[in-house]
């Protein structure tokens, strides 16, 4: 295990002074179902703190660094950034998986590779190095890792709502709201395919493909939102 803690220390940057802490962030609660002495021993306390945490650092930087974005502008664009995708992209990079405490069980239903299990483990890290260390410290450390996502948070697709994003421009500027039809619909029950089209003020201004009607319309929306040049918040 020592061998371990110094390969994630390398790979987050940070050395910790009480090394229990590192290796409580690993724990998941799965692991105590099959062994007694981690029962009652779990990330989930340092995953609430590391959550915090980082709905401080991140709301300072974006207060900081849209000064015309209003309040909720802010709200929204916080919920984004600290989101399970944004997250477990990190946790995934850095290959922090495959030092997970799991249960048999866990593991092979694909828990090392699963968002909101890798999504909470960058939370629990975080709330490990703030106990270990100061606010400071942990963030700089969490801004290492997330500055270019919150820089460039409208080139992140997997992570913006196009259908809100679009119907909150359409209401501003046409005082409407966009509607959503299925053109199509292809292959089996289980296999399905379905086409959508959006349509504003009586034109047709996009297209859009998914396994299921909300994805359809997801892409739909941001095909639209292309079209139309729409900026994720007028404030960036």
């Amino acid at each position: 295990m020592k061998n371990f803690f110094k390969e994630i220390e390398d790979k987050i940057g940070y050395s910790f002074k009480n090394i229990e802490l590192l290796k409580n962030s690993f724990i998941h609660r799965s692991y105590g179902n099959e062994h007694v002495k981690y029962k009652k021993m779990n990330n989930e306390r340092l995953e609430l703190l590391g959550d915090a945490v980082l709905d401080l650092i991140v709301t300072e930087y974006l207060y900081m660094s849209y000064p015309k974005a209003s309040e909720g502008e802010l709200a929204k664009l916080k919920s984004m950034v600290v989101s399970e995708p944004i997250l477990a992209k990190i946790s995934k990079e850095l290959d922090l998986g495959k030092y997970l405490m799991l249960s048999k069980g866990e593991e092979l239903t694909g828990g090392r590779e699963r968002n909101s299990i890798l999504g909470d483990l960058f939370e629990a890290i975080l709330g490990a190095i703030y106990l270990d260390s100061d606010f400071i410290t942990v963030k700089e450390i969490a801004m290492r890792f997330l500055k270019y996502s919150i820089d460039h948070i409208s080139e992140n697709e997997d992570i913006l709502d196009f259908k809100t994003i679009l119907q909150e421009y359409c209401q501003k500027e046409f005082k409407i709201i966009p509607e959503y039809k299925v053109i199509r619909e292809k292959g089996p029950d289980h296999l399905k395919t379905f086409e959508i089209k959006v349509i504003v003020k009586n034109n047709i201004y996009g297209y859009g493909k998914g396994k299921n009607k909300k994805s359809a319309e997801q892409a739909a929306a941001r095909e639209v939102c292309k079209n139309l040049g729409v900026k994720l918040y007028e404030a960036l």
